[in-house]
């Protein structure tokens, strides 16, 4: 059998130099040490969601007004008055801190508008960061221009809020995650035989390899091997594979592995495969004849 170099030249070229990194993007490198790169939101981005939360809510207060009016009204209209005024602090101050904390860092209007909360660090956010940037919008509102200049000269595009907090907002391309993807390359294929039967991909693992080649398509070879090498070096390591093979291809064999292929029919063909491997190498196998000597003829099977 050919070696594995011969088989599959699907090794990293060697590149001079990185490519610059792309405008309002992040990457954050997970605990995991697995890379992902976020497109941040600009305060122009998030401008139209505050707007529609903020027609949200003022609709949301209208119908308990009316509710109000028609009911505890009717008996006191101070009582009435009391409660609706409680129920805009709770509204007016809570309103992004539920949403963001039961909804995985989006409010109604950021969902609508492709946008999410997260921490700097990539993670979800908790209960605590929401309240502290939710909190802390008072402050932006009554200095809009100051908080302009501040997300405008921050990196991150963070207010006053999130930098209190810990939190970015990124845009999320849903459209992205279409389903099972095809991969196009049959080398990626033929790598997945090489890889172990018994390797258990967990679940974050998955998340990350589906995520990884629905957007792959996106991106150009350079950006890939920036984006895939992060994962792919200790999976290569694991795997024993050369490690110059491509960080790519690595990880679409252990996509079509994970999601398409079917490991039982794969093993079966791979066991075959070997086994006629072995016999035809032993049909071929040279076995030196032994000596004979001056004067004696060699005798007859």
């Amino acid at each position: 059998m050919l070696p594995f170099r011969q088989r599959f030249p699907i090794l990293e070229p060697r590149m001079a130099q990185r490519d610059p990194p792309l405008d309002a993007t992040i990457h954050v490198i997970t605990p995991e040490n697995i890379a992902f790169e976020y497109r941040l939101a600009g305060p122009f981005r998030r401008l139209p969601a505050f707007v529609l939360d903020f027609c949200a809510g003022s609709l949301l207060l209208i119908g308990l007004w009316i509710v109000l009016s028609m009911t505890v009204a009717v008996a006191s209209f101070n009582l009435a008055m009391a409660l609706f005024i409680l129920l805009f602090f709770v509204i007016w101050w809570f309103y992004g801190v539920l949403f963001e904390t039961f909804l995985n860092g989006q409010t109604p209007g950021k969902y609508m508008l492709g946008l999410r909360v997260l921490t700097d660090t990539g993670e979800p956010i908790n209960g605590m960061q929401a309240t502290l940037r939710n909190l802390l919008r008072a402050a932006d509102l009554f200095l809009p221009l100051v908080a302009l200049v501040v997300m405008s000269l921050n990196r991150k595009y963070q207010r006053l809020g999130d930098l209190v907090a810990g939190t970015i907002v990124v845009v999320e391309e849903r459209q992205w995650l279409t389903g099972v993807a095809q991969l196009e390359d049959p080398r990626s294929i033929q790598l997945a035989a090489y890889l172990p039967p018994n390797f258990v991909v967990t679940r974050s693992l998955a998340r990350t390899l589906a995520t990884y080649v629905e957007r792959r398509r996106f991106f150009t070879p350079p950006r890939r091997r920036e984006v895939a090498r992060h994962l792919a070096i200790p999976l290569l390591s694991r795997f024993g594979l050369p490690p110059d093979t491509s960080y790519d291809l690595v990880l679409c064999a252990l996509y079509y592995r994970t999601f398409i292929a079917d490991r039982s029919q794969d093993e079966r063909r791979l066991a075959e495969a070997k086994a006629a491997a072995v016999t035809t190498a032993n049909q071929f196998t040279y076995v030196q004849p032994a000596p004979i000597s001056v004067g004696q003829a060699p005798s007859l099977p």
